[in-house]
């Protein structure tokens, strides 16, 4: 698939993903622009107590966080299943992937919800220690770059968690056996109008040469859901951890499935200041020790999530 930019990197991508979930009918999610919601923050991990020098990694943590206890976490809280508000408060896998490294590092994260274009700006003022928010680890935003390749900045680095690609979303059981994009040609889809999708899926017509592919936009991706769903389209097309949730939440799990392997897949990783190496380095410990023990898997599997797990924990692995 040739689906573009993942992670939030995109306008559309992020207002694809919260309408997406439209479908599904069980969630309220607050966007970045409720102020209700921006300064609110939630905890991941349990409070300190006189128990948490005990935690294995704590004592590699920078004194800072030793005596404060707390690890500011800045999020943009809609994008589910990665983040999203519910009930007053920020849920979701980055929330619990957050509360598994607390019992390795003896600290709580406090998420704190802004806007996403926000957040690497708020690592650099020190308003948030780390940005956990499904953000794509790039070269560009390694190096400090913004959307036109200008110098916005020294750089961040990221400890990569999890990777997200372009995913098919077809009926429960999938009919027609669609595997891959190459498996629409003759078919039709259903997609939101001027997205990257939509782009996935003209070139994919392209490419099917004389047997063709229809393509029926929508204004929303939830329309493009209930098409797919009624059977007038053969597939949708998403990010992965979004079509894996829809398809875990709609009609409580009956409506659809995600098909195949996500494509493009690059990682989403917590990105910190460069000036931060040594949280950095106890960051990627915590997120080898969460692996190891299960209970990253446990996460993902709560939230039908698994198709994006890493295997080996990496530093600033992104391109």
């Amino acid at each position: 698939m040739t689906a573009g930019t993942n992670g939030r990197s995109v306008a559309l991508t992020r207002l694809t993903a919260v309408a997406a979930l439209a479908v599904a009918g069980t969630l309220v999610l607050t966007g970045c622009g409720d102020q209700t919601k921006k300064d609110s923050g939630s905890d991941a991990g349990s409070s300190p107590s006189s128990s948490t020098s005990q935690a294995p990694l704590f004592a590699k943590l920078p004194k800072k966080f030793q005596d404060s206890g707390v690890i500011n976490v800045g999020t943009d809280a809609s994008y589910a299943p990665m983040e999203q508000t519910e009930n007053g408060q920020i849920v979701g896998i980055d929330p619990d992937i957050a509360a598994a490294l607390s019992k390795q590092l003896g600290v709580r994260f406090k998420f704190t919800n802004g806007q996403f274009d926000g957040l690497i700006t708020s690592l650099y003022s020190g308003r948030a220690d780390v940005v956990m928010s499904a953000m794509s680890d790039t070269k560009d935003r390694q190096q400090g770059l913004d959307d036109k390749g200008k110098k916005a900045g020294k750089g961040v680095d990221f400890v990569d968690y999890y990777m997200s690609g372009s995913s098919l979303l077809v009926k429960k059981g999938n009919p027609h056996h669609v595997t891959a994009l190459a498996d629409l040609c003759g078919q039709s889809v259903a997609v939101q109008r001027g997205t990257i999708y939509e782009t996935a899926f003209k070139t994919q017509k392209t490419a099917c040469g004389s047997k063709g592919l229809t393509i029926q936009p929508f204004d929303t991706d939830a329309e493009a859901q209930t098409r797919v769903k009624a059977g007038g389209a053969v597939a949708d097309l998403n990010d992965t951890p979004v079509a894996a949730y829809i398809a875990q939440k709609s009609g409580n799990g009956n409506d659809f499935e995600v098909a195949g392997s996500p494509a493009d897949a690059g990682p989403f990783g917590i990105a910190l200041d460069k000036g931060n190496a040594q949280l950095r380095d106890v960051l990627k410990t915590a997120m080898d020790a969460i692996v190891a023990d299960g209970s990253y898997a446990q996460v993902l599997q709560k939230w039908n999530a698994s198709s994006g797990a890493i295997k080996t924990v990496t530093v600033n692995g992104g391109s």
